[in-house]
Formats: C-alpha cells, structure tokens, sequence
C-alpha cells in the first residue's frame, strides 16, 4: 500500500507571510492542528499548533509565521509505502507528513492514516513508539 491510497487530499496550507494570529485561526476554522507553510505553491515549512502557542503567543505574536515555522520539511511522494512513510514519521518524531508530487502539495498523510490498513498498523504502532521516545 502507499501513501496515496490514504493520505487526506484537501490540503489546508498557510503562506509564509500570515501572521500568527491568522494561522491560530486558520487551525480553529479547520479544527486541524498543523499546517504547510507555502511561498509561490512550493512547502517551505510545517507550522503546528504547538509552534504557534510556545513560540509564537509567548515569543512572536505580532511576527509573520515564518519566524516560528520548522522550517525543514520532512515530506513523501504520493508513491512512498506506507511502511516507509511510517518509518520517516518514527526517524523524525512526527505524526503527519505532506505528500509532495512536483513541488506542489497534493496532500498530508497522518499516522491515523496509516494505522487504518492492517498492513501498515504495525508499523504505524511501531512509529508511534518511536515518536514518543524522548
């Protein structure tokens, strides 16, 4: 199985240039919890619920999102296997990915996604485990 059998399609992004003030609104609207930071299409970053409340509340408030975003992106191409995105989850400790075809983000894979092919559940519960590690 591979990621583009299970990923989620409607991509939810913010630009660089957002406040984070807008992106706190854009996660409430959406009830979603972390978001690709775009410039011109392409994913420049990754910006989570927690990157706006510890570094932005409390450090940046009025700053563009682009002062608090990772701005590495660990991402995956719609091919990628189930199994080796779960694994790029467990290696970088994080629990979604954009998929990435091009340059353009064509959709975000979650582990919860995963987690819902009985191929993938174990590796899904074995890079949970890993993500938990400290």
């Amino acid at each position: 199985m591979n990621v583009r059998e299970v990923m989620t399609d409607e991509v939810i992004s913010c630009k660089k240039t957002d406040s984070v003030a807008q992106v706190a609104k854009i996660m409430k609207e959406h009830n979603i919890g972390i978001l690709p930071v775009l410039d011109q299409g392409r994913a420049i970053g990754m910006v989570s619920d927690r990157d706006v409340v510890i570094r932005g509340v409390a450090e940046h408030k009025e700053e563009q999102i682009d002062q608090v975003m990772t701005h590495q992106v660990i991402s995956v191409k719609p091919d990628t296997s189930s199994q080796e995105a779960a694994a790029l989850m467990a290696e970088h400790q994080v629990r979604r990915l954009p998929v990435i075809e091009g340059e353009k983000v064509i959709g975000m894979v979650s582990l919860g996604d995963l987690s819902v092919s009985t191929q993938s559940n174990d590796q899904a519960g074995d890079a949970l485990t890993d993500i938990s590690q400290p």
